[in-house]
């Protein structure tokens, strides 16, 4: 997995075929996951989740996956999405297992410092569900 930024405590990582187990894990949890990205709540197969990480890598799409400095586990998916005019929607996933520890505070900082400094981005957004603090 290629590094691309870091913070305190976080590698940030291109998305990998490696981790499409840790991705199922997280993306497949309805209690810890599925309730905060809205709408209808679906379960992903290994190839369709493979495929996403085709597709995002050839896309060049600013996603990237977050590594635990420490213990090297995998935290969670943090993304630049739907760029244009010099703005993008960010969207942030974390396990179960990494939620509440500060590390989505730590990422959507991080993330936006790049979006600003390295895509010359002038304004990134985020929705949040009125119950995730």
């Amino acid at each position: 997995m290629k590094q691309i930024f870091e913070s305190e405590r976080i590698r940030f990582t291109e998305v990998s075929e490696e981790l499409v187990q840790d991705y199922l894990a997280m993306i497949n949890d309805p209690v810890n996951y599925g309730r905060f990205i809205g709408g209808t709540v679906r379960t992903y197969t290994a190839e369709q989740e493979a495929r996403w990480v085709q597709r995002k890598l050839a896309e060049k799409t600013p996603v990237f996956s977050m590594i635990d400095k420490k213990s090297g586990g995998f935290i969670g998916n943090i993304e630049l999405m739907d760029m244009k005019d010099a703005e993008a929607e960010l969207g942030i996933g974390i396990t179960a297992a990494k939620q509440d520890q500060g590390y989505g505070t730590e990422a959507v900082a991080a993330l936006t410092e790049y979006g600003f400094r390295q895509l010359g981005l002038d304004r990134i957004w985020l929705k949040t569900d009125p119950g995730n603090a």
